[in-house]
C-alpha cells in the first residue's frame, strides 16, 4: 500500500442473504473516507473470490445477517488460498452473527469483525490495521 494508492473494497454477501441496507451503507462510509468500493452483491464464495482477483482489491468485507458466515467464511478464505490472494487481501465481516462467532472466524483468518453498531471510523481503522498487518507480515 503507497500512501496515493486507494484502498480497493470489494463488499459482497453469502448468496441468501436479502438485506443490503448495511452493505450500502458501509460502502458510502467507505468511499466517503476515500476509498474506491466494488460491490459485487450476493455471490458464492468462488465468486466472490475470482472478483477479488479480477478487480485487484485489498480487501473483501463480508457483510452477514442471516447465518452461515463460519461455514462459508472458511470455504471463501480456502478459496483465496487458491486463487493465491489470501497473504495480500485482507478479508473482514460485518453484519448480525453471534459473538462467538467472531471469535470463530478471526481463528479462521477474518483480520477483523464488525457488529451492526459499529462506526464508520472504526471500520476505516479496522481496515487500516489489516492492511498495515499484511504489509508488516
Amino acid at each position: 500500500m503507497t500512501g496515493s494508492k486507494k484502498i480497493r473494497v470489494l463488499l459482497a454477501q453469502f448468496p441468501l442473504e436479502t438485506h443490503t441496507k448495511g452493505m450500502i451503507t458501509v460502502a458510502g462510509m467507505l468511499r466517503d473516507a476515500g476509498m474506491e468500493v466494488v460491490l459485487l452483491g450476493n455471490a458464492l464464495p468462488a465468486v466472490i473470490a475470482r472478483a477479488a482477483v479480477q478487480e485487484d482489491v485489498d480487501v473483501v468485507g463480508i457483510s452477514s445477517y442471516c447465518g452461515g458466515e463460519l461455514v462459508l467464511g472458511e470455504k471463501l478464505l480456502a478459496l483465496a488460498r487458491e486463487e493465491g490472494i489470501r497473504q495480500e487481501v485482507a478479508f473482514i465481516l460485518g453484519g448480525i452473527f453471534p459473538p462467538d462467532n467472531a471469535v470463530g472466524l478471526m481463528k479462521l483468518g477474518f483480520a477483523a469483525t464488525f457488529p451492526p453498531s459499529a462506526k464508520a471510523e472504526e471500520i476505516v481503522a479496522g481496515i487500516k490495521k489489516a492492511l498495515a498487518a499484511k504489509s508488516a507480515g
